[in-house]
């Protein structure tokens, strides 16, 4: 995982997870703390709100991303950047200044202006903004999106929102982000549950992760809460975002957001990392799919066959005769697999053991041994469906 430097400030797995604030200079804008047009204002709440709360980073909005909204022009934003200027000028507390467009000519022009890096809502649908963002040498946040200007975010499936990353390509400065929340009709909020629960698989392009799910409707849900008494929820959530590899959070609730995250990060399983003439990465993969992302950036041929080797299951099988525990043991044994079965005898219920192995090794196991019983067949159906 490489680390990225945006004007100083460094983001990867080394280091701290990143707080990413909000300030919006768009009126139309639906969360109103947030939303400011006068600049002494805005640099007041930039200064007390988000950076002495603990954000390293103050992403600036000129126009709402909802899709209830007209997009605006590029001439349209640039118009705006007058008061985003402004308001950086004014404020005095150390910050990383990011930009919130889809256009490179605001882009270019923010960080002409004194803008640190750029957050692409529209993830390079502008072909120009990757080489902007290069000329710059500054970092860039780049959401998962359409090849389209005007249709931020607007990717359904978890298997699409990972392609649509590739999108133009990468800098060597890019932080990827893969688009939480309702940016099209199509999208549910089972969707971003399903790309939540997947999220290590974004570390397979060796990029920083930026997550924005503050009080998203797809958190919120789930415990029946409105946007108003949502922070819990997303508190929970920005803990397991961190614990699964994420590196900047953007919030509107800074401090709170920044403790949530700092316990992500200390309970997070230690992984092994050397440097020297050969480096060391010991890479956080916990299923064959995840594997395989890591096996496709560097190019293996044949990625599903060895993503299966990556992982090992552990499952507990209950009420297993002696007859079931010998022809598991034999299965196991044939196919890479391992039964470990206690020195006690079973009970009336049977005996327990526990089945160990790679997802091959497991999927194998449960074909050799099929028909040997009814029960065990069952059982073990129950296996190969669950390494998957």
């Amino acid at each position: 995982m490489r680390t990225v430097d945006a004007a100083g400030l460094e983001i990867g797995d080394d280091h701290p997870p990143r707080i990413m604030g909000v300030l919006n200079v768009s009126k139309e804008s639906p969360y109103d703390p947030s939303v400011f047009d006068d600049p002494g204002e805005a640099a007041e709440y930039v200064e007390t709100e988000l950076v002495e709360e603990g954000a390293d980073i103050v992403d600036v909005g000129l126009e709402s991303a909802n899709k209830k909204f007209e997009v605006l022009s590029a001439d349209q934003e640039l118009d705006r950047l007058d008061t985003a200027v402004e308001v950086l000028e004014s404020v005095a507390g150390d910050a990383v200044f990011s930009i919130e467009t889809r256009y490179h000519e605001v882009a270019d022009e923010a960080l002409s202006r004194g803008f640190d890096m750029v957050n692409d809502i529209c993830g390079f649908a502008d072909p120009e903004m990757p080489t902007v963002c290069a000329d710059h040498d500054a970092a860039v946040a780049k959401m998962a999106s359409p090849p389209d200007l005007e249709r931020p975010g607007a990717v359904e499936e978890v298997d699409d929102i990972y392609d649509a990353l590739e999108l133009n390509g990468f800098t060597d400065k890019t932080i990827v982000d893969p688009a939480f929340g309702g940016w099209s009709e199509a999208k549910t909020l089972a969707h971003d549950r399903e790309t939540f629960r997947r999220l290590r698989e974004f570390r397979g392009y060796g990029y920083p992760i930026l997550v924005s799910i503050n009080r998203k409707n797809f958190l919120r849900e789930v415990a029946g809460r409105d946007t108003a008494a949502a922070l819990p929820v997303s508190l929970a959530a920005t803990s397991m975002a961190v614990e699964r590899g994420a590196h900047v959070v953007r919030t509107h609730d800074v401090a709170e957001t920044r403790d949530a995250a700092l316990i992500g990060k200390e309970f997070a399983r230690r992984r092994t990392r050397a440097t020297g003439d050969v480096s060391v990465e010991e890479l956080d993969v916990t299923t064959p799919r995840e594997a395989e992302r890591h096996l496709d950036r560097l190019g293996v041929e044949t990625p599903e066959s060895v993503a299966s080797e990556a992982v090992v299951r552990v499952f507990e099988l209950a009420g297993l005769s002696d007859d079931d525990v010998r022809t598991l043991a034999a299965a196991a044994g044939d196919a890479g697999a391992t039964v470990a079965r206690g020195a006690t005898e079973g009970d009336a219920d049977g005996h327990r053991v526990l089945l160990v192995g790679t997802p091959r090794a497991l999927t194998e196991t449960a074909a050799f041994a099929t028909g040997a019983s009814s029960s065990l067949d069952s059982a073990l159906e129950a296996v190969d469906d669950g390494v998957l």
